[in-house]
């Protein structure tokens, strides 16, 4: 994505992935052209947010047309770099880690994890979901060097500084974190939190003080 695509608020672009998956399974079905209504149904955004969301981009449809499902799904892969692989290192091979493994983004073709990493040396020298497993001790020797600019980190809390240190070192730019720990990094760096406790905390806190059926409760997912 391009510096000028870059400054779209950070909502909008949290949605592009969403919109783009969407558009993939219309066009493998042999829709050609889609309305922002359809697209509301489907992805469980409102028409107005879709039409801001690609109003960034300039003009992406017609009125009284709708939008061109082939143009708008090559536009975001270029958009979302599709066609380039980003190769990814998964850190922390406990249950979740191994579930990652075994996913390893297969609707995603342009997502891949390369390598991974566990401190339990009796993991190190095999391989989950083919992806090789190694010591931690050989993360430099084997991310040094190489075009890793992403890291998913599924370890627990106490190491997980310390990691964050060693591929800050390394020239990771981008951390997937399932930790609970909050991590210090520089500011060319990107940080995602994702805590799976305190997202569950969240929906329950909603469910019973706001209900499912509430517009702007059920639209925060999206944001």
């Amino acid at each position: 994505m391009s510096q000028e695509q870059m400054k779209i608020p950070q909502a909008t672009a949290k949605r592009l992935p969403l919109y783009y998956r969407f558009l993939k399974n219309l066009h493998s079905s042999g829709k050609q052209r889609v309305s922002s209504k359809e697209l509301s149904e489907a992805v469980k955004v409102d028409s107005a947010t879709i039409r801001r969301d690609f109003s960034y981009f300039g003009a992406l449809g017609k009125k009284g047309y709708g939008y061109n499902v082939e143009y708008l799904l090559s536009f975001f892969r270029k958009t979302l770099d599709q066609d380039e692989t980003t190769k990814v290192v998964l850190i922390g091979v406990g249950n979740l880690g191994t579930a990652f493994l075994h996913y390893n983004f297969l609707k995603n073709n342009n997502t891949k994890i390369e390598m991974a990493f566990d401190a339990d040396p009796k993991k190190a020298g095999t391989s989950i979901g083919e992806v090789p497993v190694y010591s931690m001790d050989e993360l430099e020797e084997k991310v040094k060097g190489s075009d890793i600019e992403v890291a998913i980190l599924t370890v627990p809390a106490g190491p997980a500084q310390n990691i964050t240190d060693r591929l800050i070192d390394l020239k990771v730019k981008g951390i997937l974190n399932f930790t609970p720990a909050r991590l210090s990094v520089p500011e060319h760096m990107r940080i995602h939190h994702i805590d799976l406790a305190v997202e569950l905390q969240s929906l329950i806190y909603f469910l019973k003080n706001y209900g499912s059926d509430d517009e702007e409760t059920s639209q925060l997912d999206q944001i």
